[in-house]
């Protein structure tokens, strides 16, 4: 477990942008030049978000229009239609984040989800700091390769906060799928937690369909709308089978107004 607070130096540097071996939407790979820049060392979580809520009144805006939840199948499905899993619910807010269940104590150091990239640029401008662009995420969560074992070690221990089973009806890890307390996997590289896994990070970039905007993205869960931005990091809903985008260069669309239960911030500055 790591203290909800603090925010980590990132020295500034040069490396390798995209993927050229995974998903078209991560190609080309290019080299880009970041400066240096401080970055929370966790996604923003309930506890932090209820604060600002409370000194300002600030309203999501879930808490007016609802925001998208996960329901599991109990049988195989078609993956080419993340509607069969997805669901609208006008009730679900951050504080409720699938419709039901609101948040207990015990979720206070579990991310805040259900938040637009309106409401994460809300929550930033309050305390100073801003949303990461797409390339100062990726430089920060690390140009090492993963594990060839990744999300699972050598030894079979998991190292971040996904699907393990065969998306989207067999979860054969304990309990059902969720946020996690932020540290409670190890951190990867500089000191970070969370950059893969547990949640979708909004960033402040607009989303093109390739780094070179030539050619068709191939987007995974529940995209709709306009006005699409980057997020980054991959979920808890992340599997093999489904969705592996638990990867640096990984990406996905997400319409700017549509919150959803996966899918939640840090900040920069």
């Amino acid at each position: 477990m790591v203290t909800t607070t603090g925010m980590q130096w990132i020295r500034g540097g040069t490396g390798a942008h995209g993927d050229d071996h995974h998903y078209p939407e991560e190609r080309p790979a290019r080299t880009v030049t970041v400066p240096g820049f401080w970055l929370d060392t966790h996604p923003v979580t309930n506890a932090q978000f209820a604060e600002f809520v409370r000194v300002t009144g600030y309203v999501t805006e879930a808490e007016r229009s609802g925001g998208n939840v996960f329901v599991p199948s109990t049988v195989p499905v078609d993956l080419g239609q993340p509607e069969l899993w997805w669901r609208h619910d006008p009730r679900a807010m951050w504080r409720c984040p699938n419709g039901r269940d609101p948040l207990t104590d015990e979720h206070a150091d579990h991310p805040v989800v259900q938040v637009t990239q309106v409401d994460a640029i809300a929550y930033a401008d309050w305390v100073g700091s801003r949303l990461p662009t797409e390339a100062e995420w990726e430089w920060a969560c690390g140009t090492d390769p993963l594990l060839s074992t990744w999300p699972l070690a050598a030894d079979g221990m998991l190292l971040a906060n996904v699907w393990l089973g065969e998306f989207p009806w067999r979860y054969v890890r304990r309990g059902r799928a969720g946020t996690s307390p932020v540290g409670a996997f190890p951190s990867r590289t500089n000191d970070l937690f969370d950059m893969l896994g547990n949640v979708w990070e909004w960033t402040s970039d607009a989303w093109t369909p390739r780094h070179d905007i030539a050619a068709a993205s191939s987007p995974c869960c529940n995209t709709t709308g306009s006005d699409l931005e980057v997020v980054k990091g991959g979920s808890f809903l992340c599997a093999t089978n489904y969705c592996a985008r638990y990867r640096p260069a990984a990406r996905h669309a997400q319409p700017r107004g549509e919150p959803a239960c996966h899918i939640g911030f840090r900040c920069a500055r």
